[in-house]
């Protein structure tokens, strides 16, 4: 948490800001704390002249490991403008004077979060409309050579922090261990050459803004890639994503109808014929992924290691390991 009047000052005093944003000097600033993720803090501000509401983002973190983490996310968010889809980038200031922490100003973008519910076409559109966007031979993202095979080598990793913590649970490491050996067996498929797409890689419900009758968008750009389109759609509809924060787990023909609405929305912009051979198997390696950072996370928070966020997310880690919830998604994992 920043104070507020810190954030106003750095604003009235950033002649480069102000030169970039249209503004006077004396400008007046009113920030609003927004929300707090374990990555971003941020916050919301009118434009002192026009009005418009911006949104004023502190980058804390890198899940990519990066030194340059807000730029590489407004460089994603410019590459993907032309899909009108996420939110326009108005000022990036890299050089960390702002108490050591990068700084992004971007349009605020009203809406609610996505309803599994009644949302899922509109989800789709908004994909459709981000993986059509061509990807440039300069776009500057990380572009893993088998995106398959590095979510599996990343679960492997964070699954050994489980493995090795003195209270992890049997029965769980031997489901585990079953996913895995599962997993490897889409391996030799997995190095097919493959159409590349701008992927978000995090599409939990929180960061789609539905609007009813208006434009929708998606948000929170932190770890975009140069990937496959079915890394996307698999995780968005694999059920540790769907009930991170609702309590809803897709059935199989509400996923079958996610695709169809993602295959008439693309409408011939990319070939799409390939998805579904290979949506099973970036299913269950999506499974893999959340069961696997749920385990690392939780035998990182008893070491007193992590600090989970509040009592929600530690409930819902712990739910992921269960044998109900394990024994749930076994069948992603049936080959």
């Amino acid at each position: 948490m920043f104070d507020l009047v810190d954030i106003e000052t750095y604003m009235r005093t950033n002649t480069e800001l102000q030169a970039t944003l249209g503004l006077t000097k004396g400008s007046v600033f009113e920030v609003k704390q927004l929300a707090r993720g374990e990555y971003n803090q941020n916050y919301v501000f009118n434009h002192p002249v026009s009005g418009e509401a911006l949104l004023f983002r502190v980058n804390l973190g890198s899940q990519l490991h990066l030194n340059d983490q807000i730029s590489y996310e407004a460089r994603a968010l410019y590459l993907l403008e032309s899909s009108g889809r996420v939110p326009r980038v108005l000022y990036i200031d890299d050089s960390k004077r702002f108490h050591g922490h990068g700084i992004l100003i971007e349009e605020f973008l009203p809406g609610r979060p996505l309803r599994y519910e009644c949302d899922l076409p509109v989800a789709a559109a908004i994909l459709a409309d981000i993986h059509s966007v061509p990807v440039p031979d300069n776009h500057g993202l990380i572009a893993p050579k088998s995106p398959y095979i590095e979510i599996l080598k990343e679960c492997e990793t964070m699954f050994t922090v489980y493995s090795r913590w003195q209270d992890a649970d049997e029965r769980a490491l031997g489901t585990i261990e079953y996913f895995f050996t599962q997993a490897q067996l889409a391996v030799k498929k997995s190095s097919a050459h493959r159409r590349r797409h701008i992927v978000n890689t995090e599409l939990n419900s929180r960061n789609f803004l539905i609007n009813d009758d208006a434009h929708s968008y998606l948000v929170d750009w932190e770890k975009p890639l140069v990937s496959s389109a079915e890394q996307d759609l698999a995780h968005f509809l694999c059920p540790t994503t769907t009930l991170w924060k609702t309590d809803v787990a897709l059935s199989a023909q509400q996923r079958q109808e996610f695709i169809r609405s993602y295959t008439l929305a693309v409408d011939g912009r990319f070939d799409t014929d390939v998805i579904e051979e290979r949506l099973d198997d970036y299913l269950a390696v999506s499974c893999l992924r959340g069961v696997t950072w749920s385990a690392m996370a939780l035998a990182e928070h008893r070491c007193g290691i992590r600090f989970v966020a509040d009592e929600y997310t530690l409930n819902k880690i712990e739910s992921y390991l269960t044998e109900e919830f394990l024994d749930s998604i076994c069948g992603f994992f049936a080959g």
